[in-house]
């Protein structure tokens, strides 16, 4: 059956009080987090590699494992698929019966997501083993950034850098917050970036269908 609108707040701006930062391509992120926490007090809640460069930089950090209260599992597979990571970032601002389940669960609002995905054409062109690719299969990092953007009405999810003087701008003319506009846009570019990923991750699969049928000894 057909999900309908859920009701909450109309707003435009949204301000932005607590963001989760989990980047692969890690360039101006220190710079980026930096100016996040010490310009506009946003707390940062971070993961893994990200989480340690950040520290390292001196920028007060809070691991994935501490805000969810559960540890990091099955070799990193699980770190962000917690309810207090998607209901932090999907609960409808405004609606009372969202507002009461994120109260109830001790859930507190994630407004903004830094993502992007593993490598997964990287480590194909590297020649790496069959294994090795689907390793670098990211489900963490795509969940996290479709459960952001098709909550763009509140939340905003960042999926490259070269977005990251755009949110700058934004949150200098709306005093730490984002427009819906740049929500919206933001949210489409992720959609795009994850239908590319899974693009990618399809013809890899399919090319390799193709290639072992083709290799298969010839059944009378």
């Amino acid at each position: 059956a057909e999900m309908t609108a859920l009701s909450g707040a109309e707003v435009d701006v949204v301000k932005m009080r607590r963001a989760l930062i989990s980047v692969s391509e890690k360039s101006g992120i220190v710079e980026l987090a930096r100016t996040l926490c010490g310009v506009y007090g946003i707390e940062v809640i971070s993961t893994g590699g990200t989480a340690r460069l950040l520290s390292e930089a001196g920028i007060g950090v809070v691991e994935v494992s501490e805000y969810t209260g559960f540890p990091e599992m099955l070799d990193g597979r699980v770190k962000t698929l917690h309810p207090k990571v998607h209901g932090g970032i999907m609960y409808v601002r405004g609606n009372e019966a969202h507002e009461a389940a994120i109260g109830e669960a001790g859930i507190s609002g994630i407004d903004l997501v830094i993502v992007n995905l593993y490598p997964f054409e990287a480590t194909v062109a590297k020649g790496s083993s069959f294994e090795t690719c689907v390793e670098n299969v990211d489900i963490g990092g795509p969940s996290m950034l479709r459960s952001t953007a098709k909550n763009h009405k509140y939340a905003t999810i960042v999926t490259s850098p070269s977005q990251y003087p755009a949110l700058l701008e934004a949150l200098e003319a709306h005093e730490g917050g984002t427009p819906y506009a740049l929500r919206r846009q933001f949210a489409a570019a992720a959609f795009a970036h994850s239908a590319r990923y899974d693009a990618a991750i399809a013809g890899w699969f399919a090319r390799g269908e193709a290639a072992a049928a083709a290799a298969a000894p010839e059944t009378v």
